[in-house]
């Protein structure tokens, strides 16, 4: 975590060429991430919902509750890793202090409660797979623009 304390990226232009190969790699995982969890969910609310609670019409198990539970480590795990080296990469190259503040606590609350709002609608109630969409599409589309914010501030310096 050198680049926390390093004053100017210039010196080290090695480092710089890290940090934004890193933003890349986490930008794949985020946009990734969307395409497996329709893949394994499904890619609309009926097909969701059906995987989680399952359809007698056309004769669907519901997801098993220890396949949903490793699903959420999974995303807990990997969505805390992605979004603490992009926020401190993006707070590192962004120079406006304005509504960062705001804009950190939103990426890491909506991160950390997108699979516990997904565990709510398979134990307590169809009405949180909506909060969990809204907080999934979110989160993804918060943590893009960072990365795309910190590449361009990268490649355009």
């Amino acid at each position: 975590m050198k680049f926390l304390v390093t004053k100017e990226l210039k010196e080290s232009p090695l480092l710089l060429h890290l940090m934004g190969m890193v933003v890349v790699t986490i930008l794949f995982y985020v946009i990734l991430d969307v395409f497996v969890h329709g893949y394994i969910l499904g890619w609309n609310i009926e097909a969701i919902a059906s995987t989680l609670y399952g359809n007698e019409e056309h004769f669907e198990e519901p997801i098993l509750l220890d396949s949903l539970l490793l699903q959420v480590h999974i995303d807990l795990f990997m969505t805390i890793f992605a979004l603490l080296i992009l926020t401190s990469v993006w707070i590192r190259f962004t120079s406006s202090k304005r509504g960062m503040k705001w804009v950190l606590h939103a990426v890491l609350l909506l991160g950390l409660l997108s699979p516990l709002l997904l565990l709510l609608a398979y134990g307590v109630s169809h009405f949180f797979l909506y909060g969990w969409l809204l907080a999934f599409f979110l989160w993804h589309g918060m943590a893009t623009m960072m990365a795309l914010a910190v590449l361009k501030k990268w490649w355009f310096g």
